[in-house]
């Protein structure tokens, strides 16, 4: 099975022969056969050559950049292979047509926030009987989405649902962590900091599971198309960020895997220890590669299956007009 990988201490890496070679800082070294690689997550300074981006982009993966504070920078994105012209004039006419995109829209607000709604009465059948509250104001705006004509609309709308959601989480994390509001540039505390830090890698992995398919990463519905982002992947990231990143977040800080300590401030940014940084990602990997019985195709799949699965079903309704409904969490 292929899998993402996690570079970090890492100075250089180089191709060998039909492998790849990291060299670490303390001078040792590892080699990753190249058949085992999905992505590469690189979380330090590395040098690299023209010799190794060759190989990566011959075997079709990714390579994905973060900085200092562990924020993703840009990814280096192998040529297109898996290309359609028919799907690209399929993909820009829907968005050009406005009942189109605002059926796509429309189906990725509707999943995200019903994904959303999921997760508290998860936690409201536990014993966490204050989210009733919540959850009753979040199945009225909910009401609202169909009734939408506008994408701003429903961007709206779905504001107004993480808003609530995010106000709650005071009763889903047991420990009480200053979080009242999202904050992103730069994050400001714990909470928005891991929510800031997951989101990029569900962000990532959601663009390496579209560049497997036919799909132009650039060409989106419920975000606006722009330069220096692959909205596409924005797009897609909302429908599984409650299933992949809240319930991360949940289940790491309830267990007292994630305290306070953790964490650093340095020129004004609150940003998570490489040591502790790792333990998100293994959480992180252990999560994408976990397994349900899809309910359709009659068989276990991997949450990260399911984002390209959600990217197929997107292909059917572009190319065949088969209706597009995003995933939702049946669980």
């Amino acid at each position: 099975m292929k899998r993402d990988f996690y570079l970090f201490d890492v100075k250089e890496i180089c191709r060998n022969d039909n492998t790849i070679k990291v060299f670490k800082f303390d001078n040792s070294s590892r080699i990753i056969p190249v058949e085992k690689i999905d992505s590469l997550y690189v979380f330090s300074e590395i040098k690299f050559n023209t010799k190794f981006l060759n190989f990566i982009s011959q075997k079709n993966i990714i390579l994905n950049i973060f900085n200092y504070f562990g924020y993703y920078s840009g990814s280096y994105y192998p040529r297109e292979s898996n290309v359609s012209g028919e799907l690209l004039i399929s993909q820009v006419n829907a968005y050009q047509n406005k009942v189109r995109r605002m059926k796509i829209a429309s189906s990725i607000i509707e999943s995200a926030t019903y994904n959303i709604y999921r997760n508290l009465r998860y936690y409201y059948e536990r014993g966490k009987t204050k989210l009733e509250e919540d959850m009753k104001k979040i199945k009225g705006l909910r009401n609202r989405i169909k009734y939408a004509e506008e994408v701003q609309e429903l961007m709206g709308i779905e504001g107004n649902i993480r808003k609530t959601y995010y106000n709650s989480w005071e009763e889903i994390i047991d420990h009480k962590y200053k979080f009242d509001k999202r904050v992103r540039r730069p994050p400001n505390n714990i909470i928005n900091t891991l929510i800031s830090f997951i989101n990029n890698i569900v962000y990532t992995t959601v663009l390496s599971e579209i560049y497997k398919t036919q799909l132009n990463p650039t060409i989106s519905y419920l975000h606006e198309p722009s330069t220096k982002r692959f909205s596409l992947s924005l797009d897609l990231s909302e429908i599984f960020k409650p299933l992949i990143t809240d319930r991360i977040i949940f289940r790491m800080i309830n267990r007292n895997q994630i305290k306070e300590s953790d964490f650093k401030t340095l020129s004004d940014k609150l940003y998570i220890k490489d040591i502790h940084r790792k333990k998100i990602l293994k959480e992180i990997d252990e999560t994408l590669l976990t397994k349900i019985n899809h309910k359709k195709l009659n068989r276990k799949v991997s949450y990260k299956y399911l984002i390209r699965l959600e990217a197929y079903k997107l292909i059917k309704y572009l190319l065949h007009n088969e209706k597009y409904s995003a995933f939702k969490i049946w669980w």
